[in-house]
């Protein structure tokens, strides 16, 4: 019967070590989760932000060209509200 104990002990420190392996890769899967939220937080979020900020510029200036800089430029050419009162 101690060989019995000595194998029950054996595939005791197999398991642990699978769980061992296992909470490693874990731990590894998450900092790797964590480095490309990083990467995507520095590189991808200012170009993005970039890309819609000067877009929104040029539809401004444009906007601004077209119309001026009054009431229409703020509130539309013909607002809803100006043509109610308007009759």
């Amino acid at each position: 019967m101690p060989g019995s104990d000595h194998s029950s002990d054996s595939s005791s420190n197999a398991s642990y070590d699978s769980d061992e392996d296992y909470r490693l890769a874990q731990k590894e899967w998450n900092e790797s989760l964590e480095e490309l939220q990083q990467l995507v937080l520095v590189l991808l979020l200012p170009w993005v932000g970039k890309y819609f900020g000067r877009r929104c510029s040029y539809w401004l200036y444009d906007r601004y060209t077209h119309v001026g800089l009054g009431k229409s430029f703020f509130m539309g050419e013909k607002p809803l509200a100006w043509s109610f009162f308007s009759r």
